[in-house]
């Protein structure tokens, strides 16, 4: 199987309007031209793969039943807004500090490690140096970078909060490119797959 180049999304304030925690599927609200974004990219030969942060599971607020029953609802959202279904989505619930035990490990899988990107590589036939990350905080910017991968930053109000501790040394990346939502990521994605700058 040939790799393939995969757009990798976070959640919240890429895909849907950042609530702070969100636990039920009664709060997922879809910005504005994400389907149609999303069906540009998937035309073009993108896998679309969801990395996300769910750290309202390692604070039991909600377990991973509920947390799949969102993303479920997510993904029927979007088809019905008439994007391409998701490749996967590949959400992190641990964090080391977590309140339930059981998730409380310095896992590889929360961004800004690189885990998550990895793993959906070695699953879905990703070529992660022909692949974008696209978030809204600089831990979605330092995954990306460290998987390989070129990377979009969303231009709103988590732009400039410091990346997330996941137990390394600090670190900062700056994206390739910053846009004011995924529509304009699209259309920079698109327009520069074909280069290396």
């Amino acid at each position: 199987m040939t790799p393939r180049p995969a757009v990798f999304l976070d959640r919240d304030g890429v895909l849907v309007h950042d609530r702070g925690y969100l636990v039920s599927v009664d709060e997922l609200d879809v910005m504005p031209g994400v389907p149609a974004a999303m069906r540009s990219l998937g035309d073009a030969g993108f896998r679309l793969v969801v990395v996300t942060n769910q750290a309202v599971v390692a604070r039991g607020m909600i377990d991973e039943p509920a947390l799949a029953a969102i993303h479920a609802a997510l993904e029927a959202q979007l088809r019905e807004a008439g994007a391409p279904p998701l490749d996967a989505v590949f959400a992190c619930p641990h964090h080391p500090d977590a309140f339930v035990e059981a998730y409380r490990i310095a896992c590889d899988c929360r961004k800004p490690r690189p885990g998550s990107l990895r793993r959906a590589a070695v699953e879905l036939g990703i070529d992660l140096t022909a692949s974008f990350m696209v978030g809204d905080r600089p831990s979605d910017i330092l995954a990306g970078k460290r998987a390989g991968c070129r990377t979009v930053l969303i231009d709103g109000p988590h732009r400039h909060d410091p990346a997330i501790i996941a137990s390394d040394p600090p670190e900062e990346a700056e994206p390739d490119h910053v846009a004011t939502d995924l529509t304009a990521a699209a259309a920079w994605i698109l327009a520069a797959r074909g280069s290396t700058e």
